[in-house]
């Protein structure tokens, strides 16, 4: 009987969607706007664009003349955000709007087709009506209405830059990787560090792309951070061989223990309440007191929060059944044993002992090791 009720949930479903679409469709064929937020710079107003009577329509204008001087993306976004131009998020009035510009704004403003009159419907659709990931539509399947509503910009204008675009695209290097690359992050907003060749070090990320008004430098010098993680290796090579520091190691061996069994306890909990919690939803839908849509939302995420319980789960069963602190101090011992005699850090000898750094605002490293001793200050 459930199966049943399934399967005609899912065909109405199916039906209701259908009918949407072609609701949208003779929407889109008549010249009406049917998205859910206009193009930056316009309004909608029974159905049709209209330009904004505000100053979003010259950022437009702006975006499009500067990137046609040279301008790249990254430095368009990072200059709007400065100047604390609103971005189409906060102009939208969506909740959460961020206050940033990102490159991608800038990309997606570049390559509309509204700016130069044409509605353009149906560029993008659901792959199907249980799952709600988008993909592109083909241009010939699209509903394209040339000069339905005023342009920002002229077609002259949009297809130079167009092809500016392709032309860049060309040319963009990747980024170099260096050795501190994807490990070392900002303490204070969590965004990656970069490199930079002019400083023989790291800044923060974020300020690096926004300016100061986003965070500070924290920048710090490559050498230092080899220097620091060399030191500290054969400083705890040292301790190691110590019976304080042993003992000191199998107390905390036993603290964390009894923490990663509480912690187990309470994860087995959650699993039970979002069990019963599954139960109920097939007892709802085949009472019909909810809809195939919601049941199949509601387990989709039930399902996602056990998956992530049962991770966490299996990853502190693994430690407890590894944790052997004698046998995991001979194992430090002899990897630390082996770079001892390197007076250069490489790429194999980071990535095998520290799991991440943050650099504090003073330029101060935080590192975090991949052994038993959480962090080195």
């Amino acid at each position: 009987m459930f199966g049943l009720y399934a399967w005609m949930y899912e065909q109405e479903s199916q039906n209701t969607s259908n009918r949407v679409k072609e609701t949208l469709k003779t929407r889109a064929k008549n010249g009406l706007f049917q998205g859910s937020n206009p193009p930056y710079g316009y309004e909608v107003r029974d159905g049709k664009l209209f330009i904004r009577n505000d100053e979003t329509p010259n950022i437009v204008r702006r975006i499009f003349k500067e990137y046609l001087e040279g301008r790249g993306r990254e430095s368009i976004a990072r200059q709007l955000y400065k100047e604390g131009v609103p971005t189409p998020s906060q102009v939208a009035g969506k909740v959460n709007a961020g206050d940033k510009w990102h490159e991608s704004t800038i990309r997606n403003i570049l390559t509309n087709p509204h700016y130069v009159g044409d509605l353009v419907q149906g560029r993008t659709t659901t792959l199907s009506v249980t799952n709600k990931k988008r993909k592109k539509v083909p241009i010939e399947e699209q509903f394209i209405i040339r000069n339905a509503h005023e342009a920002i910009i002229s077609r002259e204008t949009f297809e130079a830059v167009q092809n500016q675009l392709k032309n860049r695209k060309k040319y963009i290097t990747a980024p170099k990787l260096h050795l501190f690359t994807n490990i070392l992050f900002c303490a204070d907003c969590g965004t990656g560090m970069w490199y930079r060749s002019n400083r023989s070090g790291y800044i923060c990320g974020s300020y690096a792309r926004h300016g100061k008004k986003a965070c500070t430098s924290h920048a710090i010098k490559e050498d230092v951070l080899k220097e620091t993680i060399l030191n500290d290796i054969k400083s705890l090579a040292q301790q190691i061989d110590k019976e304080q520091y042993i003992k000191k190691m199998e107390r905390k061996s036993k603290s964390t223990k009894s923490e990663n069994q509480k912690k187990i306890n309470s994860i087995n909990q959650k699993i039970d309440v979002l069990k019963n919690r599954k139960r109920k939803f097939i007892d709802l839908l085949a009472d019909g007191i909810i809809t195939h849509d919601d049941y199949h939302e509601s387990v989709e995420a039930a399902n996602k929060e056990l998956n992530e319980l049962m991770k966490q789960k299996n990853e502190l069963l693994t430690l407890m059944e590894n944790e052997n602190t004698i046998e995991i101090l001979e194992k430090l011992k002899k990897e630390l044993l082996q770079f001892l005699n390197f007076d250069e850090l490489t790429k194999d000898m980071l990535h095998r002992l520290v799991d991440r750094i943050e650099v504090k605002a003073d330029g101060s490293p935080i590192i975090y090791y991949r052994f038993s001793t959480p962090k080195i200050e």
